[in-house]
């Protein structure tokens, strides 16, 4: 039983990271899917494989899950992923939490989501710039440093030598040569390596993440799309957090391998669930105790979630006097007492969950 633990301890951070690639996901996922397209192009696409976490947390520590559970109840808006927004003298809006994955269990709207989406005169997503890569990539490269190191900085250099070795290894095992990426920036890099096999294989085949299909399907059927945000808004955020948070993370998301496959396989199952709430109570539950890890962890809570979604809510105004808005976030925004359903309590809407 203890290995399942130590094993679930480990795969949790590894989780924390691969939600940190997803929220920014809509850039770093390009990158993702070019390194995996040259070096597999001709390779057969590997199916998605990965075992519910919770589930076998539940067999071999009921406990901890029985925790778990408890604080995902006690917190606030924690379950739900369609939210009716309605303020007095504006046409009824609505808020969704969406995974920025392709899988088809994601991608697939649930019947609720559906028609308020139907509905909607504008589809509001994190950022429109995703529907023009040409443009976004221009924008980014005004700011290397968002992406790359710009001075002597390696990522080896910040590594012991035994990470080091570690992470050229498993670099290899990727089919990613280390020297190629040598000057890259550990949260572009973390993001590459974040993704299952199976996630990759679709994008390079082309298929939309669940955000850019709802911004593509509404410009085809006529519908205004707009941001909330720019993809250098992201990596600002990401590039805010601490340089050793990253690179930890890094390593760690590499020693992982496989493991990711649990991982993606856990999300997705609390996604299916509208379980938005129970995400934080799981990190929290299995993650090590480290004095350091829950400093990084709290800090990125705060700059990733928290912040953007003040800002978030201030950019969706004009949006939402216009009357029937579907707003669509990354699920992780809406929960708790510094969420987006809260944070628009606050700005004066009631907000109710849909069935």
């Amino acid at each position: 039983m203890k290995r399942v633990i130590v094993i679930a301890d480990r795969a949790a951070l590894f989780s924390l990271k691969l939600l940190v690639a997803l929220h920014v996901l809509f850039f770093l996922s390009l990158l993702a899917v070019l390194l995996f397209a040259a070096g597999k192009a001709h390779a057969e696409i590997p199916s998605c494989t990965g075992a519910d976490m919770l589930s076998a947390l539940q067999k071999s520590d009921p406990s901890t899950y029985r925790k778990i559970e408890a604080e995902a109840a006690a917190t606030p808006n924690g379950k739900g992923l369609l939210w009716k927004l309605e303020k007095t003298g504006e046409q009824p809006s609505f808020l969704f939490g969406t995974m920025h994955m392709t899988d088809p269990r994601v991608t697939a709207l649930p019947p609720a989501a559906q028609k308020a989406y139907d509905g909607a005169g504008t589809i509001v997503i994190e950022t429109t710039e995703v529907l023009d890569q040409q443009k976004m990539m221009a924008a980014l490269l005004k700011q290397p440093e968002l992406m790359m190191f710009t001075d002597s900085t390696t990522l080896s250099s910040l590594l012991s030598p035994d990470d080091a070795a570690a992470v050229d290894k498993a670099l290899d095992e990727r089919g990613i040569p280390p020297a190629t990426v040598a000057k890259m920036k550990p949260w572009m890099l973390s993001a590459m390596v974040a993704l299952p096999a199976c996630e990759l294989a679709r994008k390079a085949g082309g298929v939309p993440v669940l955000d850019v299909k709802l911004a593509e399907d509404a410009k085809a059927s006529g519908k205004s799309v707009e941001g909330l945000e720019t993809v250098a808004d992201q990596l600002r955020a990401m590039a805010s957090l601490p340089m050793a948070f990253h690179m930890k993370g890094l390593v760690d998301t590499l020693k992982l391998g496989d493991r990711m496959n649990d991982v993606n396989e856990t999300m997705i199952v609390l996604y299916q669930r509208g379980e938005t709430g129970m995400f934080w109570p799981l990190f929290r539950a299995v993650l090590p105790g480290e004095t350091g890890d829950a400093t990084g962890y709290a800090a990125f809570e705060q700059t990733m979630i928290t912040s953007r979604n003040k800002a978030m809510v201030d950019h969706a105004g004009p949006f939402l006097a216009k009357g029937s808005a579907f707003i669509a976030v990354g699920a992780l925004h809406l929960p708790g007492p510094e969420g987006l359903v809260e944070d628009f309590r606050k700005a004066g809407y009631t907000v109710t969950a849909v069935d």
